[in-house]
């Protein structure tokens, strides 16, 4: 079962993500407290801790959620084959995938102190449709919309 391991937010973007015990998701705008809370299509990022142990993999040790700056660290879940316009139920809300991958900023701090970025591969960026509150541990739903 896809689950969301934790949650994770920045007062400034280009910076690693703190966890936090719960988030409060707002409809259209993103999480309440986050750098990148706007009206606009990249509201919440998500990252699979999955695609952050291949970095670990790599000899990179000290991983930690919100490592690479995202907001959802999930698991049991591939986040970047979701297909764009995909919603996903995730604790009380209701999240549209709106673009797979990024750009990476050249050389970030995210990047100077992992040493590789995994996010602009495998990370995914969703708009909030229905916005709650979201806990570690909720299950992440793929909603069917036929």
């Amino acid at each position: 079962m896809a689950k969301v391991v934790a949650i994770n937010i920045s007062k400034n973007k280009g910076e690693i993500k703190i966890p936090v015990e719960k988030a409060v998701f707002i409809e259209n705008y993103g999480i309440e407290g986050d750098a990148h809370a706007a009206d606009w299509h990249r509201q919440v990022s998500l990252l699979g801790k999955e695609s952050a142990d291949k970095i670990k993999e790599m000899g990179i040790s000290d991983i930690k959620e919100g490592v690479f700056a995202e907001n959802i660290t999930t698991e049991g879940i591939s986040l970047y084959t979701l297909p764009i316009g995909t919603q996903l139920k995730i604790g009380e809300t209701l999240q549209e995938v709106t673009q797979i991958g990024k750009e990476c900023h050249s050389r970030c701090a995210i990047y100077h102190t992992v040493g590789d970025c995994v996010m602009p591969r495998e990370g995914i960026f969703t708009k909030v449709l229905k916005g709650g509150i979201v806990l570690p541990g909720d299950p992440i739903e793929i909603i069917d919309k036929e």
